[in-house]
């Protein structure tokens, strides 16, 4: 799977969440039985990023019901597995580039040899790709951050009012100003987590802080760009308002700025020097 994935002639995706479990990852319900010529599936997931495009699918079951900590088990769903099939695909606000989808197992056979990872660690192979996953959006939160910038600085620039380019009013600094040092600082904490990673180092809280501050950052940035727009960034022929529909997306997935917070909160609490890392 890995060398078609990489050269791009495949695309895989990620399924993990249910209509019923979002940030309680452990909550679902899709299940799968382990019998004579494979893992049987069946349930619904939902909120599958390239779920339509998907050569092979990452699914997180439930093979063990009665194992509070060992419920899921991860599998590798191929495209010609019997048993499975694209559901409803969502209408969203942005990243309207990639669709996002239900995926629909009715007693779904995957080879026994597609388990990846142990029998009940499926959660565990959830969480910690979910770990490097974070430094990736915060990444792209960084880069349409910047991009709200460099559009809202050339805007600036050339729109005139009062006889004189907005740039040169204190207002449109302001905002500029904060916008160029939110980046700043979202850019730092995604490089310090990616360098982590990289270097075999603890990265997890580190991952979930670039995430929660990159993320929060570009919806602020995204905003203030629109602003300095004014009523031609409300305008769909101006690049600013997709930006800030796509910003918005990066406070949700792979895990909610909520839970961002639960994570840093709860190493502080436990390793109070943990900041000092790195």
């Amino acid at each position: 799977y890995l060398p078609k994935m990489c050269t791009g002639e495949h695309i895989g995706c990620f399924s993990i969440t249910e209509p019923g479990s979002g940030s309680d990852a452990g909550a679902a319900t899709c299940r799968a039985e382990l019998r004579d010529d494979g893992w049987h599936v069946t349930g619904t997931k939902c909120f599958v990023t390239n779920g339509a495009e998907a050569s092979v699918v990452i699914l997180f079951a439930v093979s063990d019901p009665d194992e509070p900590r060992h419920r899921l088990t991860a599998l590798i769903v191929d495209k010609e597995c019997p048993g499975w099939k694209v559901g409803k695909c969502e209408k969203k606000l942005g990243i309207r580039a990639s669709s996002t989808t239900e995926l629909i197992f009715e007693d779904c056979v995957v080879p026994k040899e597609n388990q990846l990872g142990e029998r009940g660690r499926g959660l565990f192979v959830a969480l910690s790709t979910l770990d490097g996953g974070r430094i990736g959006v915060a990444a792209q939160a960084v880069g349409i951050a910047q991009a709200a910038l460099d559009h809202a600085l050339a805007y600036s620039r050339t729109r005139h009012q009062f006889n004189r380019p907005i740039c040169d009013f204190q207002a449109i600094q302001w905002k500029l100003a904060d916008m160029q040092t939110a980046i700043a600082a979202a850019r730092l904490l995604t490089y310090r987590a990616a360098w982590l990673k990289q270097n075999h180092r603890q990265y997890v809280v580190e991952s979930a802080m670039a995430k929660l501050f990159a993320s929060e950052a570009a919806s602020r940035v995204a905003n203030m760009a629109l602003q300095t727009y004014g009523g031609w960034g409300y305008i769909c022929e101006y690049p600013v308002e997709r930006l800030l529909r796509d910003a918005r997306i990066t406070e949700l997935y792979e895990g909610t700025s909520e839970i961002q917070r639960l994570v840093i909160s709860r190493e502080a609490t436990t390793d109070p020097g943990f900041v000092l890392r790195g």
